[in-house]
């Protein structure tokens, strides 16, 4: 990766790709109404005096790549960040400019990411007649002294309602984010989180086991010894979201990500899947042919390039056979699809020893994880990349 701080990079060093249509597009709004301590992504507190004039700089964005690249999306995906920090104002035009510059015509899947407590019955009405049709709903936790040592903004009961506000918008997709290994966190509380959200009838859940990011509060505290990670509990509360998640009805399609039958995400399928896509907005990724760059991950920086017609790229790699083989190996390994048999011939030794392990299985032609080896599925991935 050529990193690059506020050097500006010119869009023309990435070449066009027009051969076929970009489908899949990322929108990054980094702003959120607190910061919490155990995120590493892009985010900042919503300043209302430079809120407008970022969304301008993101449809300016888009004007941009439209001139560079064939896109006709099968999927959006706003993310952050907190989406809805925006003002209902803020994302009418900001939605009503995605519609007016983008052929939506294939679209299948158009994602926000929802903080509880920030989404009101008006703004989910909004969203949901704008196209919006899957919401992501970051609960984390259903115990308020877990969200609190979370640093979230909200409590359980607000969750809750905020639930409940969106299927009454009308949402038919909706999507929980719960996380477990939190600090004090006991498989008891995990369980009661599951069965909770279970109850709640979610088309999608998807559980994220807490990673200790440079950068971050947690970090800094577990350096401190205050936190540790327990491989063991963790294996044991994925152990547990297996079992129950699945028991429940959901399939369990990514190590992360379960989801009842037609719901499993669109946008995430074809980003494990490795097909091209758009990152728009301050620090967003993008990969398109063997090229990927990212963003410069300042808001205030990129709309400043973006609205004075300069590119907003902060930094490029240039992909090699061998670097897209690895992320193919190690994305498709956590799917419930696999790897086919033929990507990893040259591990003979390596699938050997797993499959005798009972962390590999062969179906259909490919090797998948066993359930064993999801509890190690890092572990597995390593040995091929």
């Amino acid at each position: 990766m050529s990193e690059c701080g506020n050097v500006q990079l010119p869009a023309s060093n990435i070449q066009h790709r027009t051969a076929e249509d970009v489908a899949h597009l990322y929108v990054h709004i980094p702003f959120c109404a607190r910061i919490c301590p155990y995120c590493a992504f892009y985010k900042e507190r919503a300043d209302s005096s430079q809120t407008q004039r970022f969304c301008e700089a993101l449809l300016r964005e888009v004007d941009e790549v439209r001139s560079r690249f064939a896109i006709k999306p099968e999927t959006i995906f706003i993310g952050g960040g907190t989406p809805t920090a925006l003002t209902t104002g803020q994302l009418q035009f900001l939605l009503d400019g995605f519609r007016d510059r983008l052929d939506l015509s294939a679209l299948r899947e158009w994602t926000v990411e929802a903080n509880p407590g920030s989404v009101s019955p008006r703004k989910a009405a909004l969203l949901r007649e704008l196209g919006v049709n899957r919401i992501s709903l970051g609960v984390q936790s259903w115990d308020d002294d877990l969200l609190k040592l979370l640093g979230r903004e909200h409590d359980a009961a607000q969750a809750e309602a905020s639930f409940h506000l969106l299927h009454d918008a009308g949402f038919t997709n909706l999507s929980i984010d719960l996380m477990f290994g939190l600090p004090g966190q006991t498989l008891a509380q995990w369980e009661t989180a599951l069965e909770k959200t279970i109850a709640l009838r979610p088309e999608h859940i998807s559980t994220y086991c807490l990673t200790y990011e440079e950068d971050t509060e947690f970090f800094a505290r577990q350096a401190r010894g205050e936190f540790r990670e327990d491989t063991d509990s963790d294996a044991r509360f994925l152990e547990s979201a297996m079992r129950m998640l699945e028991d429940a009805g959901f399939e369990h399609y990514e190590i992360s990500n379960y989801a009842r039958e037609g719901y499993a995400s669109v946008h995430n399928r074809g980003y494990w899947a490795g097909h091209d896509y758009l990152g728009i907005g301050p620090s967003a990724f993008s990969t398109v042919g063997m090229q990927r760059w990212q963003n410069v991950p300042d808001y205030r920086i990129y709309s400043d390039r973006v609205l004075a017609g300069s590119s907003a790229i902060g930094s490029t790699e240039a992909l090699t056979v061998q670097i897209k083989r690895a992320e193919r190996i190690a994305l498709s390994l956590r799917t419930k699809a696999g790897i086919p048999c033929a990507e990893l011939q040259q591990w003979p030794n390596e699938t050997r020893e797993f499959v005798g392990l009972d962390l590999l299985g062969e179906i259909n032609g490919s090797f998948v994880l066993t359930r064993n080896g999801k509890l190690l599925a890092d572990s597995v991935a390593e040995a091929f990349v």
